[in-house]
């Protein structure tokens, strides 16, 4: 990996159902994502305002799992992941990154 490689850092947020906490962050090791954070939530918005507007129901048991790498190992990293968890699907999970701009070290 060079230094312009290593400039290039994103950060990979995933949501999902508590019960696929050990199974996602397997496959972030897997990887290569080691550096991450996991968060425990639930929501907290009023069920039938996501029924009415979204077609939604609230799930009270989220994981939210925040990892950060090189853009190249997240971006491999999220196509497994909705390959592996049908994240493509309604209802399975959320994948979304946002890219650091620069770093400071």
């Amino acid at each position: 990996m060079n230094c312009e490689e290593l400039r290039k850092i994103t950060i990979l947020v995933l949501i999902a159902k508590r019960e696929l906490k050990s199974a996602l962050l397997s496959t972030l090791l897997e990887s290569e994502i080691h550096l991450t954070t996991v968060s425990y939530g639930r929501g907290t918005v009023e069920a039938g305002y996501l029924k009415n507007t979204f077609g939604l129901a609230r799930e009270q048991n989220k994981i939210v799992i925040i990892g950060v790498s090189t853009h190249t190992k997240v971006e491999a990293a999220i196509k497994l992941i909705v390959e592996k968890f049908n994240f493509s699907e309604p209802d399975t999970g959320i994948a979304f990154t946002v890219g650091i701009e620069e770093l400071s070290y």
